[in-house]
């Protein structure tokens, strides 16, 4: 499946659409609120990702790469989870939302990686992070986790874990356009791989997983190799200009959230949905090469 990359040009139809939302004659549909996390580890061809291609079944982005990542689940509020890390009023800063929304985001983060790749951002102190995690009993948590049968303030209690909240950069935000019947306003974080951790194809939802430099799934989905929709392909392109995992996180420094959401602006003759302004330039780069 191959998904035109931005700038992609909206088909008449979409617009006439649009301009339905843009006058009121349709009524958008309540986002629901997510968190994905974009895994790294280091390579020669600069830092990789962790890719899921979704089940082609599935409702929403059937067959495209993801990172890991979920909506936020009611039991994600809860306020006695073991934190370790900035306090919320610092991660509601950073994810420009108040502190319930922020920490119930950074919970639903470290929880949702768990439950997709078998990655978990926690440790016994807010010095360790658990070091292997693929034995049978953490896999049975994994799966307890995924089908809700217990929340993640009971998995780290009994297990006497704390989420390593500062293990997660702040990276970037994006609310589905208004015209899409499925809306999600996701918060995208970074995290690197913890030693001695391995990621795994684990998630009910995907086929299969990849890990790939940035900037190669970046080319791969130029080439029509790789489907991606736009944010995932714009996170690959503006994380493929960085040298290495560290200069990743180093860039989330006093980095905040300002969600975009994608609007229509016009394109030559037609029309197309807008991007950040600081992607522009890297995508009109490798639209001239």
């Amino acid at each position: 499946m191959r998904i035109p990359l931005p700038p992609v040009p909206l088909p008449a139809h979409l617009l006439d659409v649009a301009r339905e939302y843009d006058d009121g004659t349709r009524q958008a549909v309540e986002p629901r609120n997510a968190a994905t996390v974009v895994l790294l580890r280091p390579s020669d061809e600069g830092p990789e990702v962790y890719l899921m291609r979704r089940q082609v079944s599935m409702e929403f982005a059937g067959g495209m790469c993801v990172f890991p990542g979920g909506g936020v689940d009611p039991r994600d509020f809860d306020t006695t989870v073991s934190w370790a890390g900035p306090p919320a009023s610092e991660w509601a800063q950073r994810l420009g939302t108040d502190e319930e929304t922020a920490r119930a985001l950074v919970c639903a983060a470290v929880r949702e990686t768990f439950e997709e790749s078998g990655v978990l951002l926690a440790g016994t102190s807010e010095t360790n992070v658990v070091a292997d995690t693929t034995g049978d009993d953490w896999e049975a948590d994994r799966h307890a986790l995924e089908s809700r049968d217990v929340a993640m303030t009971e998995f780290l209690n009994r297990r006497g874990l704390v989420l390593r909240t500062d293990l997660l950069g702040t990276w970037d935000g994006w609310l589905t356009p208004v015209f899409e019947p499925k809306r999600y306003r996701t918060w995208f974080f970074v995290a690197l791989l913890p030693e001695g951790q391995l990621t795994r194809d684990v998630s009910t939802e995907s086929s299969s997983v990849h890990w790939v430099p940035a900037r190669v799934a970046a080319d791969q989905a130029d080439r029509g190799e790789l489907a991606m929709l736009p944010p995932t392909y714009l996170t690959c392109l503006e994380i493929g200009e960085l040298e290495s995992p560290e200069a990743v996180l180093a860039a989330t420094q006093g980095r905040s959230v300002e969600m975009f959401t994608p609007t229509v602006e016009a394109l030559g003759d037609g029309f197309t949905l807008s991007m950040p302004d600081r992607l522009r330039p890297l995508v009109a780069q490798r639209r001239r090469a």
